[in-house]
């Protein structure tokens, strides 16, 4: 078949649906309703006349024809981004769309340099489009891996084949609690008592589990995925929980969080920029990288 505009467009809103696993998922990344996405996705599997995915009550799984067609649309829309980027390259101009994982709760941070970067780009040229994707720690590799964004900052002790990773800063992580948890007025010498029965948040999303071993009590009376949702359950007063130092500084400040022992309760994990060693030849993809690592400090 040949590929038109109305076809990227689809094979665009088709790789968001896989990457969010199923089209209520995806709503939010796409800023279009259910019905609608539905919709796109059946004209696609028209267009290409292959039954792409299995959706109903029993959830969202993806055929073998539709594995198949996402691996070939993200190799096809990457090298739709290259093209643009080179060509544009030819005109001595920067164009194309600069895409970038990160995880949450860095822009609280004030030496993530991501908006400077940005801002950087943006003066330089006005035909770049800019797509900003936050997402969980392993999410940011799984997308420059598969090329769906030019760079990635996020936090990974076990370094993927197939990307580089570029030291930008440390993140402190502490252990808090909240106003009305018994932790939160108690002297420090009976905070280790307390601890033995603290309920403490577990998160598939904390920033380096192996760096804690805090011997803590895990109950899993309370999970969260995000650091957004940890801070909601350390307001309830009933949890505790790791939280990078600049994001909790908020509620810190306000006299709502307070750090638990943290000469004993807190652990570093390097924040880094991940980029592809396959995926970031073209100029756009070097300018990017070049800029975020300078408003990093890093050369």
């Amino acid at each position: 078949m040949q590929v038109h505009d109305v076809d990227l467009r689809l094979l665009r809103i088709f790789v968001a649906i896989v990457e969010c696993g199923g089209l209520s998922a995806a709503e939010s990344r796409l800023n279009i309703g259910r019905s609608t996405i539905s919709s796109h996705l059946s004209d696609l599997e028209v267009r290409l006349g292959l039954k792409l995915c299995k959706r109903g009550r029993s959830g969202f799984e993806l055929t073998e024809s539709g594995r198949v067609t996402y691996q070939a649309s993200l190799e096809l829309l990457q090298q739709c981004e290259a093209f643009a980027s080179t060509v544009a390259s030819s005109k001595q101009q920067l164009s194309g769309r600069v895409t970038i994982a990160i995880i949450d709760t860095l822009v609280s941070d004030p030496r993530c340099g991501v908006a400077r970067a940005i801002a950087s780009l943006k003066a330089r040229s006005n035909n770049i489009q800019f797509d900003i994707n936050v997402c969980e720690a392993r999410e940011v590799e799984t997308s420059v891996v598969n090329g769906r964004s030019l760079a990635g900052i996020g936090v990974s002790r076990h370094h993927l084949r197939g990307l580089d990773y570029e030291p930008l800063h440390n993140e402190t992580n502490y252990l808090y609690c909240g106003v009305g948890h018994p932790l939160f007025d108690c002297d420090p010498g009976a905070s280790q008592k307390l601890l033995q029965n603290a309920e403490v948040i577990t998160s598939n999303y904390t920033r380096d589990k192996e760096s804690r071993n805090d011997d803590l009590n895990y109950q899993n009376s309370a999970t969260a995925y995000h650091d957004e949702g940890i801070a909601h359950l350390i307001l309830s007063g009933k949890f505790i929980g790791y939280l990078p130092e600049h994001y909790a500084s908020y509620w810190v400040d306000k006299g709502l969080f307070r750090a638990i022992l943290p000469e004993k309760y807190s652990y570093q994990i390097p924040v880094v920029l991940i980029t592809s060693k396959n995926n970031s030849a073209t100029p756009l993809a070097k300018a990017l990288i070049k800029e975020i690592k300078r408003c990093h400090g890093v050369e």
